[in-house]
């Protein structure tokens, strides 16, 4: 009776551990009636969201809620108002949408922290803390995935699990614990679902070709693909051309589709053309596990072009906005010359003018123009998803359930059937989205809450999507025992996506009226302020000799070799 009791006390203490990990249960049950390979993605998509848990910590708590508490006021400053000119529209629906008026001119982006050195009764220096928390969430996104990939490669080394396969899975696989039917149902589906994936490898290992036919066809697959992928980058590069010229002859003399035309463009490409390829990868007779993996290589090369052609986009826009800055401070002088000359004569002692912050001239400000684009097309891109699940699954789903008694043929295993699950194009979407939120993050601070938002949504339309409207492939397959290639993509996206960031922050000035880090030359120089104001002289050349690139660039190379 003792030993039973331990037993029953140790399997309700698993349970209570399972129940503690968050959405295991939902993952579990999509694994026994989907496969590995599927269950794959949602164990991803909950690491992404630990990930993204942690950035929004660090920059909501140390710069946007101490900015809100301590910082001055909304109306107290230019970059903290609305312009007079914008104030009739700044609280309209289109307008929040779009992320301007209020939305613009809040916590939510670059231009509205000031630059005091420090702010509040804490003395809490915000220059610096946005500076550290931009460069330390880049910092901890690298250690975090190199972290995951180094443990999971120890993860995969043992013995051999291929002798004897189907003896294992026949006398091991069930788990006398349960005590749940529910719990039975999931682990039966589990277990004949992983006998599946075992005859998939077991048929591919002995599968017999015509090498000259399959040579040929992936030969016309690759070029098919080929050519998709240089007209989604031509017609990237003709709707930015677009762009540029409407924002020439000014946007609000065209409509939504006009204003919104790269961003829409861009989301369309990402929801067709990985349907394209899927159907371009049939011709090439690949394992399941290859064919994920090419399809995987080619929707990421896909969205990595749009991605580049879009920041090259942005940075011709940044480059506009900095000459426009360059017409706006000399016209800003004219007006404060202007402005004394008028109301008190020559050489008077009276005091300074107070003019309203909402009728004061004020530049383009490019940073927050830069957050803006990122939070349009993170925002754009998390429509198109669930507009897509909506209607490509769950619409999908109800005509075929419905309409399949009616119809001249049937609809389950004709034309359109029910959707499969896309496991690329979703990996892909999460992978690409995470790297707009690394590269905007620093002049939008919002877009890690919104992403955490879209994460926590995504899990629970998209495990309803998978259990509801989806069924499984037809060739199951067993996914691989890590998820180091899904990694391994990530780590590759996270330094293309810091690369334009340091870029910015290196070699272009900060806007002078805006931003933590306006009246400065660059944005790095917070640092050598900081030790020059805070810390002792000898400490500011210790840190200067411990920066030089002479030591850097061997201690990295040290490190990439260890």
């Amino acid at each position: 009776h003792e030993k039973k009791g331990l037993l029953n006390h140790s399997s309700y203490f698993e349970n209570f551990k399972t129940a503690c990990i968050p959405w295991e249960m939902k993952i579990k049950e999509i694994e026994s009636h989907f496969g590995s390979s599927v269950a794959s993605y949602f164990i991803f998509l909950r690491w992404m969201y630990g990930i993204n848990m942690i950035l929004f910590g660090l920059t909501f708590g140390l710069v946007m809620i101490p900015e809100a508490l301590m910082g001055k006021p909304y109306g107290s400053l230019p970059r903290k108002t609305v312009p007079r000119a914008e104030e009739a529209t700044a609280m309209n629906f289109a307008t929040l949408w779009d992320f301007s008026g209020f939305a613009q001119y809040s916590v939510l982006f670059y231009g509205y922290y000031n630059n005091q050195r420090t702010i509040g009764w804490l003395k809490f220096r915000m220059p610096l803390s946005y500076f550290l928390v931009g460069v330390g969430t880049i910092g901890y996104s690298f250690m975090i995935v190199i972290r995951t990939m180094a443990r999971n490669a120890n993860e995969e080394g043992g013995g051999d699990d291929t002798s004897f396969n189907f003896s294992w899975k026949m006398f091991t696989s069930w788990d006398y614990l349960i005590g749940n039917p529910e719990t039975a149902d999931n682990k039966f589906a589990s277990i004949t679902t992983s006998f599946k994936e075992a005859i998939v490898e077991e048929q591919e290992s002995r599968k017999e070709e015509n090498i000259h036919l399959t040579r040929f066809l992936r030969v016309l697959a690759n070029f098919l693909a080929l050519c998709t992928l240089a007209g989604s980058g031509y017609l990237i590069f003709f709707v930015v051309r677009r762009s540029q010229k409407f924002a020439l002859e000014g946007l609000e003399n065209y409509g939504w589709w006009e204003r919104n035309e790269v961003n829409m463009v861009m989301s369309l490409l990402g929801m067709f053309c990985p349907t394209l390829f899927d159907v371009i990868s049939s011709l090439e007779n690949y394992h399941p596990r290859i064919a994920l993996r090419w399809q995987l290589g080619r929707i990421f090369a896909l969205f990595l072009g749009n991605l580049y052609t879009f920041i090259i986009a942005l940075m011709d826009e940044i480059n506009l906005k900095l000459e426009e800055e360059k017409i706006v401070k000399y016209n800003m002088t004219i007006w404060e010359a202007s402005l004394y000359n008028g109301t008190i004569p020559e050489n008077s002692t009276a005091p300074p003018i107070q003019v309203d912050p909402a009728d004061v001239p004020r530049g383009p400000c490019w940073e927050t123009m830069v957050g803006q684009e990122f939070v349009r097309l993170t925002v754009s891109d998390t429509m198109t998803t669930y507009i897509t699940i909506l209607i490509g699954d769950f619409l999908r789903a109800v005509f075929v359930r419905f309409f399949n008694y009616c119809w001249c043929w049937d609809l389950e295993y004709g034309f359109p059937s029910y959707s499969e699950f896309d496991i690329s194009g979703n990996v892909l979407g999460l992978i690409f989205n995470q790297g707009m939120i690394w590269m905007g993050s620093f002049y939008a601070p919002c877009l890690p809450a919104i992403n955490v938002f879209r994460l926590h949504t995504s899990m629970y339309l998209q495990c309803w999507a998978v259990m509801c409207c989806n069924v499984p492939q037809e060739r199951v397959f067993k996914a691989s025992r890590s998820n180091n290639f899904y990694m391994a993509m990530l780590l590759f996206i996270l330094f293309l996506s810091t690369l334009p960031a340091v870029y910015t922050i290196v070699s272009i000035p900060p806007s002078f009226d805006c931003g933590p880090f306006s009246g400065k030359t660059r944005m790095f120089e917070v640092i050598s302020e900081t030790l020059e104001h805070d810390f002792p002289s000898w400490f500011g050349k210790v840190f200067g000799y411990a920066s030089n690139p002479g030591l850097i660039l061997p201690f990295i190379l040290l490190m990439v070799y260890v």
